[in-house]
């Protein structure tokens, strides 16, 4: 018995309905192609009416390049809708071969064609002289096409690079960022100024080029006083935070960072010179460095805005830091001298040495910073134990961690993580986790001392693990309030930990319970550090008539 409630698909119909509907893709590579899309569409729709069709889609792709699918909307969204079957028509309206794209391989523009027509849809090319109808002259024209579209492309880029390298030797600027305190101008084919162009503005007229000049004074100036800065700091980290710290915003972004200002010290733009085809890119290829005897360097093309001895001498710091391709043995000579002449040994102090690799290479090399010391003869103070074994304790920490959260969701409330901090968040109460290191061991007559890194962490408890035996085992567990103390780094020794309100226990479970009753009873804020009991003063003794007191 037939079912009448079952809608059933006329699919003669829907055919029917296909073979009249038809899509039509349009692109254009370059935002100054303005009217390319509208031509092409002028041409499809003269096609569409000769053959009764009518055009219900329309997928374009605006300013993008066809070397490649990427950021092609238009075409990915057309794939798409033919291989998933949510395509309601019959056929592709395309300008001609090319509009798939400018493909390096030609067999992938064939391949975007071959999935069409296994969906069933018939793909035209409007604007060419032959009739895409799967015969030899078709299938022969439309591969010898694709190999022209490839080989334009090939021919375009040689051009416009020979174009571009031609008009920086003439001192033009070719493209890229506008660097920090210069501006944009553009001048006619006399060189005669147009007018300042602002960013996003872009030269419409072919006979016009853009130069460089300086800027506003402010920035003139930030930039004099960054290459002056950095002969006496020799730090792009130190100058960074000198304009953060006054406010001065950078050309792009928020804050000032040290590549940036590495960048600005680098630049010879600022020395009156342009610099081109350091890098290039062709074909939309991964970019490669090129050989300085490629580079286009064109001199006093712009009005210097730094004096060329500060240029050079700032050059001279940056080029003296790179140590790539000296042996172990020169990187631990160079090390000995800076120990001779600083007495110590610290990755800070390495790091600000010129002439030195940073403390990360050394440690590459030689496994741990304590092996390079010692092949240089230097014997830290530093504990350098549980920094061999900070992974293990690490992992430790986290088991560790995770027993205290289990602990407390269960008896007391759910648990979440803290968003400021690694940690933990219980009924509006911070809980963070540290490892409390020996800072001293207890040798020379001085007592064990350890300390707890609290960089920016908010009020709470920091729930600590406390290591001796020179970071070789775990003593005990610690529950520390944050806010006796302001300062990063929390230091103290068995006889100050109890004046800090520090307390110990020898099981995890003895802290969780402890840390379940401050957090549930809502005393977590930490009383005041307890004042000093004052020392006992001296009697007051009455003086005598010479000012002396009497005995």
């Amino acid at each position: 018995m037939v079912n009448a409630l079952v809608i059933r698909r006329n699919t003669q119909l829907e055919k029917t309905q296909r073979a009249l509907r038809a899509a039509q893709y349009v692109r254009m590579s370059t935002d100054y192609q303005r009217y390319s899309i509208e031509s092409q569409a002028a041409v499809i729709a003269a096609y569409a009416q000769t053959r009764n069709l009518s055009i219900v889609r329309t997928y374009r792709d605006e300013g993008e390049s066809g070397l490649n699918l990427k950021n092609r909307a238009g075409l990915l969204q057309l794939l798409d809708d033919v291989e998933s079957d949510r395509a309601d028509f019959g056929h592709i309206l395309i300008y001609d071969v090319s509009r798939w794209g400018r493909f390096q391989d030609i067999d992938e523009s064939a391949y975007y064609e071959f999935i069409c027509k296994q969906a069933g849809i018939k793909v035209a090319y409007c604007a060419e002289q032959f009739e895409n109808d799967d015969s030899m002259v078709s299938s022969i024209v439309k591969n010898i096409k694709r190999v022209m579209a490839a080989e334009y492309s090939r021919e375009l880029s040689v051009k416009v690079h020979a174009g571009a390298c031609r008009f920086a030797g003439m001192g033009f600027k070719s493209g890229g960022p506008t660097p920090y305190a210069l501006e944009r101008v553009l001048v006619d084919e006399k060189r005669q100024p147009k007018g300042i162009l602002k960013k996003g503005d872009r030269k419409y007229i072919q006979t016009d080029h853009v130069r460089l000049q300086p800027g506003g004074v402010k920035e003139v100036t930030i930039v004099k006083w960054i290459f002056r800065r950095f002969l006496d700091v020799k730090s792009e980290t130190a100058l960074a935070r000198e304009l953060n710290r006054h406010g001065i915003p950078p050309c792009c972004g928020e804050r000032w960072t040290g590549p940036k200002i590495t960048r600005i010290l680098k630049n010879e733009n600022y020395i009156g010179n342009i610099v081109y085809n350091r890098q290039s890119s062709k074909l939309r290829t991964n970019r490669v460095n090129n050989s300085p005897d490629k580079w286009i360097r064109t001199k006093g093309c712009i009005e210097p805005i730094v004096a060329l001895d500060d240029f050079l001498a700032a050059k001279k710091i940056i080029t003296e830091r790179r140590v790539d391709g000296l042996t172990e043995g020169e990187m631990l000579a160079r090390l000995r001298r800076t120990l001779m002449k600083e007495g110590r040994l610290t990755p800070k102090i390495i790091s600000k040495t010129v002439d030195l690799p940073s403390h990360h290479v050394y440690r590459a090399h030689f496994g741990t910073m304590r092996n390079a010391y010692r092949l240089v003869g230097y014997v830290p103070k530093r504990n350098f134990e549980y920094w061999e074994s900070r992974h293990i304790w690490l992992d430790r920490l986290s088991q560790f961690q995770s027993q205290v959260a289990a602990r407390i969701e269960k008896e007391v409330a759910r648990v979440v993580p803290n968003e400021l901090a690694d940690g933990l968040r219980v009924n509006g109460v911070n809980i963070y986790f540290r490892i409390a290191q020996m800072e001293h061991p207890g040798r020379d007559h001085y007592a064990p001392r350890w300390f707890i890194q609290r960089r920016n962490l908010p009020d709470g408890w920091i729930v600590a693990i406390r290591l001796a035996d020179r970071s070789k085992t775990l003593r005990d567990y610690l529950l520390v309030p944050t806010i006796r103390t302001d300062r990063n780094t929390i230091r103290f020794s068995e006889k100050r930990r109890t004046r800090l309100g520090i307390a110990s226990f020898q099981t995890p479970e003895a802290l969780a319970r402890s840390l379940i009753r401050r957090v549930t009873k809502l005393d977590h804020v930490a009383p005041a550090k307890p004042a000093l009991q004052n020392r006992r003063k001296k009697p007051i003794r009455p003086k005598t008539k010479n000012g002396r007191a009497r005995r």
